[in-house]
């Protein structure tokens, strides 16, 4: 009869400056958000001084993830090789550039360029900051190490509609990139002060998987982009899915080549084969696609049928993002206490499912009162896993792996945020265009120019329903995937079960 086994503890820390390599990452992770958040509420005045609207706004939110996600995979594999500080420092360089290069924009196409290279700065910042993070601390330590984690990307997610809806407000929208380039400077700085961590024998870069991985993803993630300006069945559309779709299958064959000839792939293609990676990361996926719909284009709304001011946009969106800093320790404590952690993400996904289809209750003029419910609801359910997450996966990995899947976890969250952003943005002016016959009025009508808001107003419930229907879904297969399975008639592995024993990632 199958026994579980336990592993031993290890201990608490490794070396490396533990506390100091926390802050500097826990800033990172604080800003990016904040500059994601906080950029949509600054979209209507954006689109107004550089007479932008539709796609081409939407690519100042949209390309930042599109940049991210498809870098993510690749910088946390560079970590592992060439070391995880050095990338954070380069990332750090790079977000810093971008963010200021986006507050001196007069066009929108050079926003939109600033805004790709932020995104790609943000991968190396993103991914090497949490590897750095599982390479520094093991056991109970990491849990709530990455439950800190998630409670500050809970505050700069909180925080980063109220407070760049008080800038533009006050002080217009290029002096909120201003202040989030002066953060980029203040973590490229602190980087110099980390120790350095790599793989104990890091091998040659992949430069084929990393070359197709890049242009396949960039390019799927674009033509869904794309589709929602020319149409889904358009040249625009359907050449760059095709090209996009091709170079993730070569990726794949590539991956498998390499893995047999002995070397280290971008993407080691077995973790995709493990059930209880594939569940945490579905469960990442998950938490994204239930909450960025409403985090980017509540605002909007709330300003397009209303008086409602940037300002007082941002704080109707604490109702949502106050939970997600207050509740990752709770779910760090939880799960530290022995309460399985499949089960919260399971609850999570259902309580984002249900504020999902509560918030269909949106009419114009809505008050905040009346969007507390859904929006506390998606909130507390985004807030009770989003600092577990990491710790579970990352946990099943070996020590000289967690670049490498922790840029496939922030791959996938930051996929989740570019698809999702097209994909919500998309069906509400697809819904909008057929009730108001015209493109270019809903287009106007979606990047807040107000009007029409009954029949926005109709858009966004059954956009909504949608993303309720979705988040039920995942929560299915996500308990699914999570259940405990037999491997061996010795060793029964369960959602938490580590990697065996390899030799640590060196630190310097």
């Amino acid at each position: 009869m199958p026994t579980e086994t336990a592993p031993q503890a290890p201990p608490a820390t490794r070396r490396g400056r533990p506390v100091l390599t926390l802050l500097v990452v826990l800033l990172g992770m604080l800003t990016l958000p904040m500059a994601m958040s906080g950029t949509t509420v600054a979209l209507p005045r954006i689109g107004s001084d550089l007479d932008a609207s539709g796609a081409a706004l939407q690519w100042v939110v949209v390309g930042y993830f599109l940049a991210a996600s498809s870098f993510m995979l690749v910088a946390g594999s560079l970590g592992d090789i060439f070391g995880r500080r050095r990338v954070l420092t380069v990332g750090a360089a790079l977000y810093a550039t971008g963010t200021l290069a986006s507050a001196f924009a007069h066009h929108i196409l050079f926003l939109d360029a600033a805004r790709l290279l932020s995104g790609i700065g943000a991968a190396g910042v993103m991914t090497s900051g949490g590897a750095l993070l599982a390479a520094t601390y093991t056991g109970a330590a990491r849990t709530k190490v990455f439950a800190s984690l998630g409670t500050t990307a809970g505050v700069g997610i909180a925080i980063g509609p109220t407070f760049s809806g008080w800038m533009v407000d006050g002080l217009g929208w290029r002096t909120t990139f201003l202040v989030f380039a002066a953060a980029g400077g203040a973590i490229l700085l602190g980087t110099r002060l980390l120790a350095e961590s790599r793989a104990d024998t890091p091998s040659r870069v992949d430069k084929a998987g990393a070359a197709t991985f890049i242009g396949g993803l960039s390019l799927t993630l674009f033509a869904i982009t794309q589709g929602s300006k020319s149409g889904w069945i358009s040249g625009g559309t359907l050449l760059p899915l095709a090209a996009g779709t091709a170079l993730l299958i070569t990726f794949v064959r590539v991956e498998k080549r390499r893995a047999a000839r002995g070397g280290a792939p971008v993407l080691d293609l077995s973790l995709a084969r493990r059930p209880a990676f594939l569940g945490w990361s579905l469960g990442s996926f998950g938490l994204g696609a239930g909450t960025t719909g409403a985090l980017v284009y509540l605002p909007t709304y709330l300003q397009g049928t209303g008086d409602t001011t940037a300002g007082d946009a941002g704080l109707t969106l604490l109702l949502m993002t106050v939970p997600v800093l207050a509740l990752p320790p709770l779910g760090a404590r939880l799960v530290n206490r022995g309460a399985p952690a499949r089960h919260l993400l399971v609850l999570s996904l259902l309580l984002i499912a249900a504020g999902n289809a509560w918030l269909t209750t949106l009419h114009p003029g809505i008050s905040a009162a009346a969007l507390a419910g859904p929006l506390l609801t998606i909130g507390v359910g985004q807030g009770l896993s989003v600092g577990i997450i990491d710790a579970q996966a990352l946990g099943m990995v070996a020590p000289a792996q967690v670049g490498m899947a922790s840029g496939f976890l922030n791959t996938v969250r930051g996929g989740t945020g570019a698809v999702m952003l097209t994909v919500f943005g998309a069906l509400l002016l697809a819904l909008l265009e057929s009730r108001v016959g015209s493109a270019e009025l809903a287009g106007r009508i979606t990047a807040g120019a107000g009007g029409h808001a009954e029949q926005f107003t109709e858009a966004w419930r059954i956009v909504l329903w949608s993303v309720a229907g979705l988040s039920t879904g995942l929560a299915l297969l996500v308990h699914a995937l999570l259940r405990p399975r037999t491997r061996t008639a010795k060793t029964t592995v369960t959602d938490a079960a580590p990697a065996p024993a390899r030799a640590p990632a060196r630190t310097h």
